[in-house]
C-alpha cells in the first residue's frame, strides 16, 4: 500500500492482547500508563481537534513528537497526526497513526497503521519502534509489568 508513485509504504502492525478493549484504550490514552511501557507520557484530553504530546519521562520533560487528535471513538478507534520533527527548518505534513482496537471475547486485536510517512528513514525507524512499544504494552496488560529491558534499546544485531 502506498500513497503515490514515489511515496513510502504505509506501515501496519497487528498484535493480539489478552485484555478488554477498554483496558487497551486506557493504555493508549493514559499518560501514566504510556510512560510505563513507552518511556514517554502521551499527554492530551483525547478529544477530536485537541493536541497531544509525546513527552519524555526522564526528567527533561522534552517533547519528541506532537500531533493532533483527528478521531477518538473509545474504546475502539483513535486517529492522530504524528509529527516527529516539529521544529524542523522545512516543515512537512505530519504522518497519521490509527489505532484500531477490535474486541473478541477475552482478547483484542490491536492494529496500528502509520501512513503518510515522509521518507524511508522514518519507515525504518517506526518499523523498529512500533513492535518494541507494542510488545511492552502487551506485556504490561497481560502480566501487570513491562518487559525487563526496554525492547527499543536492543541492538540491530539481535533483531
Amino acid at each position: 500500500m502506498t500513497n503515490g508513485p514515489t511515496s513510502v509504504p504505509t506501515y501496519v502492525y497487528v498484535t493480539y492482547i489478552r485484555a478488554s478493549a477498554e483496558q487497551v484504550w486506557q493504555a493508549l490514552t493514559d499518560a501514566d500508563l504510556t510512560a510505563r511501557y513507552w518511556g514517554h507520557a502521551n499527554v492530551s484530553d483525547w478529544q477530536p481537534g485537541s493536541t497531544w504530546e509525546h513527552r519524555r519521562v526522564d526528567g527533561s520533560d522534552a517533547v519528541d513528537v506532537v500531533g493532533q487528535v483527528i478521531k477518538a471513538e473509545p474504546p475502539t478507534r483513535l486517529v492522530i497526526t504524528f509529527e516527529d520533527a516539529p521544529d524542523a527548518e522545512t516543515p512537512r505534513e505530519p504522518s497519521v497513526v490509527t489505532f484500531l482496537v477490535e474486541p473478541h471475547q477475552d482478547i483484542v486485536r490491536l492494529t496500528v497503521t502509520h501512513e503518510h510517512l515522509p521518507n524511508q528513514e522514518m519507515l525504518n525507524g517506526i518499523s523498529r519502534g512500533w513492535p518494541a512499544v507494542l510488545a511492552n504494552l502487551k506485556s504490561l496488560l497481560e502480566t501487570g509489568d513491562v518487559l525487563p529491558q526496554a525492547p527499543w534499546e536492543m541492538s540491530r544485531g539481535h533483531a
